[in-house]
């Protein structure tokens, strides 16, 4: 009889987010570039024919870190994983990948596309001089009303970085970016 523990179940999460990591193909040559930019293409699309108010805050933003598609799942301890781009005056100039890790109550698993816009220079250059920036407090919410449109408001225009996320699927409820880490990468 094989014993089940929260600890194995960890371990095995571990094993295969590796395993998914080497198959990326993040070799010299390897087109993961164009993939990530297409998926920002579509999400971006997507994100202003059903949010028109999104068209205003990217003409307005100094940069916007896309993430067309993070997933996560957890049972005690959870983990999330997804790739995205940069992109500054309509041009990728860097890729990322945001990981997640929890442990709490919780059981199930989502996926939801997010982006950044960062409304400041100073907000866009910390975010690029780093060398893994978590999302935390200075990230401000644009949420959705009842009529699902994003509702955004004068006080969150003048936050440094504002987050919408959208598009969620799945049985785990609260797509939240604390404890997100973007980390630069090479597709």
């Amino acid at each position: 009889m094989t014993s089940f523990t929260r600890r194995g179940f960890a371990l095995s999460l571990a094993a295969a987010g590796t395993g998914g990591l080497s198959a990326c193909g993040n070799g010299v040559g390897s087109n993961g570039g164009a993939k990530i930019d297409a998926r920002v293409n579509q999400t971006l699309n997507y994100l202003h024919t059903k949010y028109p108010s999104t068209v205003e805050l990217s003409q307005k933003s100094h940069g916007m870190l896309v993430m067309p598609l993070i997933t996560e799942a957890g049972f005690g301890f959870g983990g999330g994983y997804g790739r995205g781009a940069l992109r500054v005056d309509g041009v990728t100039v860097d890729y990322y990948s945001a990981t997640k890790g929890s442990f709490g109550l919780q059981i199930g698993a989502q996926q939801y596309a997010h982006v950044l816009f960062f409304m400041t220079n100073e907000a866009l250059m910390k975010f690029r001089r780093s060398q893994g920036w978590a999302a935390g407090a200075d990230v401000e919410y644009v949420v959705k009303d009842q009529g699902g449109n994003i509702r955004v408001e004068t006080t969150t225009t003048t936050s440094p970085v504002l987050a919408v996320i959208f598009g969620q699927a799945g049985l785990h409820l609260g797509a939240t970016l604390e404890g997100v880490k973007y980390t630069r990468i090479i597709p």
